[in-house]
């Protein structure tokens, strides 16, 4: 992490990543993409996520997710930031001279080789079937469906711990806690993803905030009861309400949301903590 000296007070407890380990190459072009900003808006206009808008602009990595050139060996060529997510990601040229971005695992450097095979070596970086991948090892990018692309353990610092193979399934422990059933003909990449630092940074200041394209969040006890549960009253009050609410009234902290007739709820062995 880098720290500031304290010249003022917001930069006093301001921290970022070091990005000293990046490249200073500029993004490959034919790989980027100008993505439209809606600030939380849908195809009426209307605000559907709140606190959203504004930020510096930003143009779109194609991050291949799939990466579905099989046994066709890679070299990294460079390590860069990506302004759509936490992890870093990595250019790497195929030995047919085809270039596509990957996300980043930890440690793995410039030069180094990667490659996609069902039971490649377990190198960082290398992307193989989950059955192929030994118990107690971390991977990343990991397919729910085949071919669909990697879906789970993708952002900064994530990784999936493989527990057991059994009957046509690789069990995988998640960063949250969670454990689940993942069928092991999917492709996982080894290792676990880069910048885990990342939930280190103090954001600082409120405009670095703006910077990021978040808006200001209003409290609900601070406005009126027309406009939350929370609102109203002379002066600071208690909330009011016997359970947590959002502004909609509905009962948030300590109801579970997710739906008990989904199908993946079968493959859950243990829920996050």
């Amino acid at each position: 992490m880098k720290q500031y000296k304290p010249t003022t007070p917001s930069r006093r407890s301001m921290t970022v990543v070091d990005y000293g380990s990046l490249s200073a190459n500029k993004p490959h072009k034919p790989l980027l993409k100008r993505l439209p900003s809606n600030s939380g808006r849908n195809n009426h206009g209307r605000i559907t996520v709140r606190h959203q808008g504004g930020g510096n602009k930003k143009l779109y990595r194609v991050v291949d997710f799939r990466q579905m050139k099989l046994n066709v060996p890679a070299k990294v060529e460079t390590i860069e930031y990506d302004p759509y997510r936490s992890a870093f990601i990595v250019k790497i040229i195929y030995s047919d001279g085809e270039r596509s971005y990957i996300l980043a695992p930890q440690n793995l450097k410039i030069g180094d080789g990667v490659i996609v095979s069902e039971n490649a070596s377990l190198k960082t970086g290398n992307r193989l079937m989950l059955k192929n991948v030994p118990v107690g090892y971390f991977v990343h990018n990991v397919e729910l469906t085949r071919g669909k692309g990697g879906q789970i353990a993708r952002s900064a610092g994530s990784y999936a711990e493989v527990l057991a193979h059994e009957h046509g399934y690789t069990n995988l422990k998640l960063s949250s806690g969670e454990i689940r059933r993942v069928l092991w003909d999917n492709f996982a990449s080894v290792g676990q993803v880069s910048n885990p630092d990342h939930n280190l940074v103090t954001i600082g200041k409120a405009g670095r905030s703006r910077w990021l394209g978040i808006r200001p969040t209003v409290r609900g006890t601070a406005m009126n009861p027309v406009d939350h549960p929370y609102g109203g009253g002379e002066g600071r009050q208690p909330r009011g309400t016997r359970r947590p609410k959002t502004m909609w009234g509905k009962i948030t902290g300590g109801r579970r949301t997710r739906n008990k007739k989904k199908r993946s709820g079968k493959l859950i062995i243990q829920r996050r903590k």
